[in-house]
């Protein structure tokens, strides 16, 4: 009776153990597949953090772009200031120069009212000095108008070439008109005539 009480005992531990060995199987082949899934989920991660550096060097890449297009900006805008310095610095000479070319008018003016002209002649005279300072006032009006506008473009101008301003006596010989030739003397009568016609006269 013992030796069967231990045969039965022994036959119902070996099914415990055979139960226990059965979900012992059934739990490796559960971490089985649960190692397979993150294997699975580490090549995912390993895809994602290269995909991440590939990204993170294009950024680098796209900043150092950026910051040689801000130092070219910065150069445009130098380049822009220095323009707009040598504009600012013409006009300053044009305005100084029509200064001067209206004070030689002016001085022109009163060195010929000296003299007594035929009126054709000293209405040309008069009328070419003013038209030489209108067209300089207009010069240096439409060179403020220029250097004061806006730039829109970075891309840096041509400053104007500079006209340097006539000399006094230059102007006085491109404006007085020649003397004319002497004439033969005339009878007495007309003697009065002829020296009325004479180019220059002083009073």
């Amino acid at each position: 009776s013992e030796v069967r009480t231990l045969a039965q005992r022994s036959a119902q531990a070996a099914k415990e153990i055979k139960a226990l060995i059965g979900e012992s199987v059934s739990k490796v082949q559960t971490g089985s597949q649960l190692v397979g899934e993150a294997g699975s989920t580490m090549g995912e991660i390993v895809e994602q953090t290269r995909r991440v550096a590939d990204l993170i060097a294009e950024i680098g890449a796209a900043t150092h772009e950026q910051a040689q297009g801000i130092s070219q900006v910065g150069d445009a805008v130098n380049q822009l200031d220095q323009v707009t310095q040598q504009n600012a610095a013409l006009v300053e000479e044009s305005a100084a120069a029509a200064d001067s070319l209206n004070s030689q008018a002016s001085r022109l003016v009163e060195l010929v009212s000296v003299f007594q002209v035929d009126d054709a002649v000293s209405h040309a005279v008069i009328a070419q000095a003013q038209h030489r300072s209108r067209d300089t006032a207009r010069a240096t009006q439409a060179a403020l108008q220029q250097a004061k506008a806006p730039v829109p473009a970075p891309a840096p101008r041509v400053a104007a070439p500079r006209t340097p301003a006539p000399s006094p006596a230059k102007a006085q010989r491109v404006a007085l008109p020649p003397a004319a030739a002497p004439t033969a003397p005339a009878p007495a009568p007309a003697k009065a005539a002829s020296g009325n016609s004479d180019d220059w006269e002083t009073f």
